[in-house]
């Protein structure tokens, strides 16, 4: 699908540019191409990007390139002489936004809803002098068509959280157990979409701070996350053969074990900003995170010998939560020890921070307000949180593709 719009600039009648892009509609984590063609030979050209945020903030981002003999700038190409983003990059407009007000290291663009799925529009524009020449609307959709969710309960499901099934076609796919980390709560629910929308099926549960499940991370089982393996496992677009669990911080302890002690439950782990090793209670110290048949889990490495398939691993040189990048390194050597029998990859990216995980293409600052303990500082610099997500996202999905029958 392609979408242009050509606009003669106000007040000229040689300069006219014509703004094209290769699909117009597409998931919030597929890139797209943007091409300006028939701007000022040589010159330099404005090229914009707006989006308004859930709140109704509009943030904005901006780069000045120069177009070449021909007229054509090539956003995949182009080097920015200066703006919101430095060095070539085809989707920098996209992560590279600003809000209107306050420190972009201390916000994230939280795209608005509609029908109670996320959404984003962003209006691309070239201008020059403050003339605009061309400009064209995007829509990033997180949840593809047929995408169905259901609500899960402790009292009637024996589990907190949302199944997220893709479109119905028959077929059992790999799934996907998933939690977050030292944030609590219903976890998010943008990951869940996008992996439906791609087609594998997702459990997304809760475990601390939420209805059902404990206050506090505080001596939570390990057995509560079989649980709802088991009922991932036996819904009918599912292949339990090839169910794996993903979470990230805290949760990766967690996901980690489950994958240890219960590999006939789940087949696989994808650990954003990993832990090694299992951690006290959270927020209030004085017991365990978590237990396993009754007993805490102590300080101890968290052994992999049992895990049953691929593990992917993310982290950052510049974690300003924990030293993910060792607890990364330290899991694929207890891998490399235990077996070669599946793929286990650590992915390291220079200077990026404790914000690994998710989908890339979006505004995200490197603090956080964390909903338990305020402002939280995970580190790392914008482009390399970026780049991680990037390189996370795509081998998340490659790997989930590669247990795909």
């Amino acid at each position: 699908m392609s979408a242009a719009i050509c606009l003669l600039a106000a007040g000229c009648t040689s300069e006219h540019a014509v703004l094209t892009v290769d699909q117009a509609v597409t998931l919030a984590d597929q890139q797209v191409h943007l091409k300006v063609t028939g701007a000022p030979a040589g010159r330099p050209v404005d090229v914009a990007a707006e989006a308004v945020d859930r709140d109704g903030k509009k943030w904005h981002s901006q780069v000045t390139v120069t177009a070449d003999d021909h007229g054509t700038v090539d956003l995949d190409t182009a080097r920015p002489a200066s703006g919101t983003y430095h060095d070539v990059d085809g989707m920098g407009l996209f992560w590279s936004m600003n809000p209107p007000d306050g420190d972009p290291e201390e916000q994230s663009y939280i795209p608005p809803s509609e029908d109670g799925r996320p959404v984003e529009h962003l209006e691309v524009s070239v201008s020059r002098d403050g003339k605009q020449l061309a400009s064209t609307t995007l829509t990033r959709q997180w949840v593809a068509s047929g995408v169905t969710t259901r609500a899960l309960t402790r009292a009637k499901d024996k589990v907190t959280g949302v199944y997220v099934a893709p479109k119905t076609d028959g077929a059992k796919h790999p799934a996907v157990l998933f939690f977050g980390g030292s944030e609590g709560g219903a976890p998010s629910l943008s990951i869940p979409y996008l992996l439906a929308s791609h087609g594998y099926p997702v459990l997304a549960v809760a475990y601390f701070h939420a209805p059902g499940v404990p206050a506090e991370l505080r001596n939570v089982p390990i057995e509560y996350f079989a649980t709802a393996a088991r009922w991932l496992d036996q819904q009918p677009e599912v292949d339990p053969a090839r169910a794996v669990v993903m979470s990230a911080s805290f949760g990766t302890e967690a996901a980690l074990l489950v994958a240890d002690h219960f590999p006939a439950l789940v087949h696989g782990a994808v650990l954003f900003a990993p832990g090694a090793a299992g951690t006290p209670s959270f927020p209030h110290p004085g017991a365990r995170a978590w237990t396993y048949q009754g007993r805490p889990v102590g300080p101890e490495l968290i052994p992999v010998d049992g895990v049953d398939g691929p593990v992917l691993a993310v982290a950052g040189s510049a974690d300003g939560s924990w030293d993910s990048r060792q607890a990364a390194e330290q899991i694929m050597l207890e891998l490399d020890d235990a077996h070669d029998k599946f793929p286990h990859e650590a992915v390291i990216v220079t200077g990026a921070g404790h914000g690994v995980g998710g989908a890339p293409y979006l505004p995200r600052g490197t603090t956080i307000n964390h909903p338990i303990v305020g402002p939280y500082k995970f580190g790392g610099t914008r482009p390399s949180n970026e780049s991680a997500m990037r390189q996370g996202w795509a081998k998340t999905l490659a790997l989930l593709a590669s247990l795909q029958r």
